[in-house]
């Protein structure tokens, strides 16, 4: 894509109503249907740049913090590689080496990390009913810090994984399916099977699925949650995505079986996550550090997968897609059968056959974290793309 194509996917910017600026992104059905098109676009644009060797660079000086409050491989490499992108040195707030682990309230830690931060990336999964009340706590301690004064401008939190939703995972996985089916528009009537798989491991966030059923049900696709009894997600995510695939000409269908799931299906998530109860429990336990319960609820739950082992997307579960030929996606890593443990969520052949479109499904999340960023930080984001095409600055010169 030349400069000349990239200034028309820019153009697609104007005449939406888009509020972002000085906002955080934390759950995508929080934002105007203008607002999460926006977003894929300065996506689009920002690797459209990168690809044609021009330099997307908005700042020359500027920290991203990087909060990190359970693992991670590629949201985390993503962040960083979204934040160099835009001209940001990278910051890890580890907590065990900085006063919080002291007692250091949240609202002290928000304003004395953000002095010259730009953005702060923060992912929070661990505690069910926490993750996105400390995001948002962060949040409220930025505007206060900028209403006194202390603070000279206002750092964009951007969600990594909360409790709730995984947003630059959705939002990475459609702007893949909006390029694997040649646009947006053509996912509306789409059916994508959202299935619990199994795993032999307990204790995986709930907010994937969430995040997917999210997003899926603003674009108007035909969605159906699978799951096994018991491993139900909260319960007012899934009424709400209810009501989002109404208003958008969707639909959405909640069933107990994996392979009714993927009937016809054009789109198949096979994902394990840990019921809602469960998770739940979990949280007195972690507060505790009572080791005891925790494995005690960790045999309990293996136990009960155990007894799911049939939940895998095989090759002929496979054939039930339409035209035997859905689009398999997970956010990664898979557990694969025979590969990375002796039963999973996926059989290692289907795997290995979509194993580049899984690597091309990551590739989005740097693009549409970077977007999340200047979307925050920018007054009028389609002047600040256009500015960095008439600079013109070559990325590298190899």
């Amino acid at each position: 894509m030349n400069a000349n194509e990239i200034r028309k996917l820019i153009e697609g910017l104007k005449g939406k109503k888009i509020d972002m600026y000085r906002k955080d992104f934390l759950l995508t059905w929080e934002k105007s249907r203008d607002e999460l098109d926006a977003t894929f676009i300065v996506a689009d644009a920002l690797r459209a740049m990168r690809d044609a060797n021009i330099s997307p660079k908005i700042w020359d000086s500027g920290i991203a913090v990087s909060n990190f409050r359970d693992n991670s491989t590629r949201t985390r490499f993503s962040y960083s590689s979204a934040c160099d992108l835009l001209g940001l040195y990278v910051q890890d707030l580890d907590e065990g080496k900085s006063q919080i682990a002291h007692g250091e309230t949240v609202r002290e830690t928000a304003n004395m990390i953000s002095f010259l931060s730009e953005a702060i990336g923060i992912r929070d999964d661990m505690y069910l009913g926490e993750g996105d009340k400390y995001q948002r706590e962060v949040g409220k301690a930025l505007d206060e810090g900028v209403a006194a004064g202390v603070l000279p401008d206002r750092p964009t939190v951007v969600n990594l994984q909360s409790d709730i939703d995984h947003p630059t995972q959705s939002m990475a996985d459609f702007l893949h399916l909006s390029h694997y089916f040649g646009g947006l528009d053509k996912l509306k009537g789409k059916k994508i099977a959202m299935t619990w798989a199994y795993s032999p491991s307990y204790g995986k966030p709930l907010s994937v699925p969430q995040g997917i059923i999210g997003l899926a049900s603003r674009l108007g696709m035909d969605i159906t949650l699978a799951h096994p009894e018991g491993y139900d997600l909260i319960p007012e995510v899934v009424e709400l995505s209810k009501r989002q695939a109404k208003e958008s000409g969707g639909s959405f269908k909640h069933v107990n079986s994996m392979d009714e799931a993927f009937k016809d299906a054009d789109i198949v998530y096979p994902k394990s996550w840990a019921p809602f109860n469960v998770m739940q429990q979990r949280v007195p336990l972690l507060h505790a550090n009572d080791q005891a319960g925790l494995k005690d609820l960790e045999k309990k739950c293996l136990e009960n997968n155990a007894k799911f082992k049939d939940w895998e997307c095989t090759e002929a579960k496979m054939k039930l897609t339409k035209g035997g030929k859905a689009l398999y996606m997970h956010c990664l890593p898979a557990d694969i059968t025979d590969v990375s443990c002796k039963a999973g969520e996926v059989a290692a052949s289907v795997f290995d056959r979509y194993r580049d479109d899984t690597y091309r499904e990551a590739s989005y999340k740097p693009y549409i974290i970077a977007a999340m960023i200047l979307l925050g930080k920018s007054k009028d984001p389609a002047a600040t793309l256009s500015r960095l095409l008439d600079r013109g600055s070559i990325r590298t010169a190899l």
